[in-house]
């Protein structure tokens, strides 16, 4: 009878990686849910080090965040999915267009979560029906350590820049998870193929790689446009560019992306207003306007006052002549009297830019918040 385990077990993880290819999955991967001892000391390490900044859940949810088991105890199997989200064209493109704002990949489509999710609680009620088991899905959310799950379930390795590669998407995967108390076999993990390649720490345009497989995120623009709520700091702003949200640099240049195909899923493709918006029509957004210019996008969760901030500090550094740099010192004006002090510093420091003045506020020593006017 022990001879039937193994080719009943096989036949189990085929049927699993078929329905989940057939509900739009293009990777899937099959990790133990012991983890990793390794994973929870590299995050007790980056949350002592205070490299998580702003993203507080990462240090309260750090107990479970851990190992899946400390989630959730009876969880025997890791199923880790991707969705390939590869651009159609190089995302580099974008940081050449004065005027312009730069949004990354990700962020191009439908909410990924809204697209995620579903398909992840269709496989789950499917291996819930057929094989009597208990599940808990995850995306993005929860506290999962995905990209190490990933690694274990053969998805991809780990890169120097710290984000997942995979050998047939390169960098372009979203993660998610089945927690399933289905017991079956592993994966082998996947293996590191970056070599002596070190063009993401190269790429990187504030120096948050400081090393290989080590991320500052607190210099990170993706960080810092998305989950930063304040002031940006003053060093940091001409390196912004055109970017408004998010930073695709350090994934871009892998050479494993010659490898990598366009998304074929259509909710994923990009939408107008987040392949390369206009800084003027972002510079003019009030709150109402942005949540229906972004409703249904992973922009939204950034809210108003971050993403025009954003693009005061793009519009600062934009090399335009002609009328679109009228228009743009125009927006900028009228953001001096904005309610968000943020919006307004960002505001008063791309004018004084764009005026001749210091072109890095470092060196100048000054930075200063105007007070909203009144009448």
């Amino acid at each position: 009878m022990a001879g039937d385990a193994r080719p009943a077990t096989t036949a189990v993880r085929e049927s699993i990686r078929e329905q989940a290819a057939a509900l739009g999955f293009d990777a899937v991967g099959f990790a133990s849910a012991d983890g990793d001892p390794e994973d929870s000391r590299n995050l007790a390490a980056f949350v002592a080090d205070g490299r998580h900044g702003e993203m507080t859940w990462m240090a309260t949810t750090a107990d479970r965040r851990g190992s899946p088991r400390a989630l959730w105890a009876d969880v025997r199997t890791v199923i880790a999915l991707g969705v390939n989200y590869g651009p159609n064209e190089d995302p580099l493109e974008r940081l050449r267009r004065p005027g312009r704002g730069a949004i990354s990949v990700y962020a191009h489509g439908r909410d990924y979560h809204d697209l995620i999710k579903p398909r992840l609680k269709r496989l789950g009620r499917w291996l819930a029906e057929t094989h009597g088991c208990a599940v808990k899905v995850f995306v993005d959310t929860a506290p999962v350590m995905e990209k190490p799950a990933a690694m274990r379930g053969g998805l991809g390795w780990i890169g120097k820049h710290t984000n997942l590669v995979s050998r047939r998407f390169g960098s372009w995967l979203f993660l998610g998870e089945v927690f399933t108390t289905l017991e079956l076999p592993p994966d082998a993990p996947a293996v590191d193929h970056c070599g002596s390649c070190d063009r993401c720490l190269r790429a990187c345009p504030t120096g948050a790689l400081p090393q290989p497989y080590r991320i500052d995120p607190t210099r990170c623009l993706s960080y810092l446009t998305i989950e930063h709520k304040g002031a940006i700091p003053d060093h940091l702003r001409a390196a912004f560019g055109n970017r408004v949200y998010g930073c695709d640099d350090c994934l871009a240049v892998c050479p494993w992306n010659r490898f990598a195909t366009p998304t074929p899923h259509e909710a994923l493709w990009p939408h107008p207003e987040s392949a390369a918006p206009r800084l003027a029509d972002l510079l003019g957004l009030d709150d109402a306007a942005f949540r229906a210019v972004f409703a249904g996008s992973a922009i939204k969760r950034i809210g108003r006052d971050r993403m025009v901030r954003n693009a005061a500090i793009a519009a600062g550094n934009a090399d335009e002549d002609g009328p679109g740099s009228l228009r743009l010192h125009r927006a900028l004006r009228r953001l001096l009297d904005d309610p968000s002090p943020q919006v307004r510093d960002a505001a008063a420091w791309a004018i004084r830019r764009r005026e001749g003045g210091p072109r890095d506020e470092e060196e100048s020593g000054t930075h200063c918040v105007p007070e909203r006017r009144n009448g």
